[in-house]
């Protein structure tokens, strides 16, 4: 069987250049439980940084969010010329997971390509029959070649070097929730098969609060081939300082093929979140590599200011810019997680 690491196709880095940028319009109370109407300043404000360097496409379920959507742009100075929607259902707003896993490979006749991996909502805890048909409508919207590796898989679980390497966890991918009765090296071989990759190196759990079970882009991001950042709690008493620590400890332990260790940059952890007694998933590292920005989740306290600042060197070429997310985490994500690149080919 020919699959796309065999065709020469393979997933590139976020910070490459992207065609576009996917989201999905968020519509659902129930994403965001007295919170709906308070998180489409930050969201338009997403869409508004993005629209900067490239075209954003956005999931739309109805012709009334349609209007409520294009509304919102225009009040706040989008440029709607950048601005695309396709009315796609959706169970929910998580493009990063539902979204189109863009492969490409410049040399082939049909230069890009869609994975869809079969999402079950990190684990069946919610409806994602409509979340599901997302990849095969955008595919055969714009006429690609899709993949069905017919495994459970999720964008915000997967980190990629652009050269090869995947970095994931094994909280989230072992889990007996998603693929059973398939064993570390059975999803290991099916990553590179359909990922392009000849590499992958795993982390152990999330953070708290976090309801995928452990995804890797709230704790560590490559931000180049060989350099990761990586949250770290400093407060010992706080419930993520041991897990965070232990995937610090495992970082420094890894090397690539080349057998060069990873160079690291520690970020740090926001004050704890809290709504309703609920501790939040509220990480730095949930941030999005834009054509010509990077937009980071924040959180109003002392920190954000330090992570901007680490983000900034590390990106010198694009406009690291904060968004307010102490509303946005309620939906128990940020800026990465609503967000899905499609590379430019």
């Amino acid at each position: 069987m020919n699959v796309p690491h065999t065709l020469g196709y393979r997933f590139p880095a976020e910070w490459e250049k992207h065609e576009a940028t996917w989201l999905t319009y968020p519509y659902l109370d129930d994403s965001f439980p007295g919170k709906l109407e308070t998180i489409y300043v930050s969201y338009i404000e997403f869409i508004k940084q993005i629209s900067l360097g490239e075209k954003v496409r956005i999931n739309v379920s109805d012709q009334l969010h349609k209007q409520k959507l294009i509304s919102q742009l225009y009040v706040a100075g989008v440029n709607l010329s950048s601005v695309e929607i396709f009315m796609n259902g959706t169970n929910d707003v998580w493009c990063r997971d539902h979204g189109p896993a863009f492969i490409v490979n410049p040399d082939a006749k049909e230069k890009k390509a869609i994975v869809s991996w079969e999402f079950n909502a990190w684990g069946g805890k919610y409806p994602s029959e409509l979340d599901n048909q997302i990849p095969d409508k955008i595919a055969g919207y714009f006429k690609l070649p899709i993949y069905h590796p017919g495994i459970v898989m999720e964008g915000g679980s997967v980190e990629f070097n652009g050269k090869g390497v995947i970095l994931t966890t094994r909280a989230c991918l072992l889990n007996i929730n998603r693929n059973a009765k398939l064993t570390q090296a059975q999803i290991e071989t099916c990553l590179c098969d359909y990922y392009g990759a000849s590499q992958i190196l795993w982390l152990g759990d999330g953070i708290v609060g976090d309801d995928t079970d452990g995804h890797i882009d709230d704790i560590t991001r490559f931000v180049s081939e060989d350099t990761v950042v990586t949250v770290v709690e400093t407060n010992e008493y706080d419930e993520n300082y041991q897990p965070l620590q232990a995937n610090l400890e495992e970082l420094k332990k890894m090397r690539l093929l080349n057998g060069k260790q990873l160079n690291i940059i520690e970020l740090p952890m926001p004050n704890p979140q809290y709504w309703e007694g609920r501790r939040l998933p509220a990480s730095y590292a949930n941030f999005y590599i834009a054509n010509s920005s990077v937009v980071v989740p924040t959180f109003r306290c002392i920190q954000d200011e330090i992570a901007l600042e680490i983000l900034s060197k590390i990106f010198p070429d694009r406009n690291v810019v904060g968004i307010d997310s102490v509303d946005i985490v309620w939906g128990l994500g940020s800026f990465h997680c609503l967000s899905q690149q499609e590379p430019a080919v």
